[in-house]
């Protein structure tokens, strides 16, 4: 049986409601999905070598599709790169150029805060609290490329309303790769007023893989 490895965006879990929606979509199809929490349950000390390290847990070497959201998504993409175990890719929004849109949310004056105090406070939606995330996370979200070049089929889902994430990143990355098909929907960032359209999108992309 063919596994979906689901990643969930920044700040989420594995409850998240497209998490929760795909998972069952996907099991409904024959698909055995596994959602993992990206954080290992150690939010403050998350970096994107951790999360990579848990991906790769989960998908341990064998044959699986990736599907992420938002920051989920660009892991995916980072994990396709670099694993051809990977078979397919389904993205929805993901954070391409993540290094740089991490660092342009913040002031200066902020990043130096930041930086000196070890952590700044994050809300957390999976909590739905504020919870401390220490500075080494984007210290080591600089190794990263903005881009990551992955070769296998891959279906892209971005909100043409996204104020976080431009569509227009995906645009441009799909326009270079021909594997990539991207779909633009009439939606924000979180997509959760999508769903159904998302997956009438998503279904014969993957079906018949299970």
């Amino acid at each position: 049986m063919t596994r979906v490895v689901y990643l969930h965006g920044f700040a989420s879990g594995p409850q998240s409601s497209k998490a929760r929606f795909f998972s069952g979509k996907l099991a409904g199809l024959g698909f055995e999905v596994e959602v993992p929490r990206l954080d290992a349950g150690d939010f403050e000390h998350m970096t994107i070598t951790g999360q990579l390290q848990v991906v790769d847990a989960a998908v341990g070497r064998r044959p699986a599709i990736l599907m992420g959201s938002s920051l989920g998504g660009y892991l995916a993409a980072l994990y396709a790169a670099r694993h051809a175990e990977v078979e397919r890719l389904v993205l929805m929004a993901p954070a391409f150029q993540f290094p740089r849109l991490w660092t342009e949310r913040y002031a200066p004056a902020a990043l130096d805060a930041w930086k000196r105090d070890g952590a700044a406070p994050v809300f957390h939606y999976a909590y739905g609290e504020e919870r401390p995330l220490g500075y080494q996370f984007r210290e080591d979200s600089l190794l990263y490329e903005d881009e990551p070049e992955f070769a296998q089929p891959a279906l892209i889902l971005h909100g043409s309303r996204d104020p976080l994430v431009p569509a227009a990143l995906s645009e441009a990355y799909a326009a270079r790769h021909p594997n990539v098909t991207l779909h633009l929907l009439p939606s924000a960032h979180e997509l959760t007023d999508v769903l159904e359209p998302m997956w009438a999108l998503t279904k014969p992309f993957l079906e018949g893989l299970c």
